[in-house]
């Protein structure tokens, strides 16, 4: 059996795993394409006991090179300097 974990970073608002055993690589890297993944932590290809990190490589085929796994780091760095910002403001 063979079948794909995709976890999204909420930043503070926690992270959800998607895991379906009925959806393919080419439907994975669709999702990742249009947009509706957003926020990747990892991509693991889970298949036959063995777990395979392959977040670069669905990355990759989905066009999207720019977009690194840090990209969860970021937004949890722009919440933090929004806040910081509304902190100061009240002072």
């Amino acid at each position: 059996m063979q079948y794909f974990v995709v976890m999204i970073d909420y930043g503070r608002r926690g992270r959800e795993a998607i895991v379906d055993p009925e959806i393919t690589r080419r439907e994975v890297i669709s999702r990742v394409a249009s947009g509706e993944y957003r926020n990747i932590s990892f991509i693991h290809e889970i298949a036959d006991c063995t777990v395979e990190d392959i977040t670069a490589e669905i990355l990759g085929e989905a066009s999207l090179p720019g977009i690194a796994a840090t990209g969860a780091d970021l937004q949890a760095s722009h919440f933090d300097h929004l806040r910081d910002l509304r902190k100061h403001e009240r002072a």
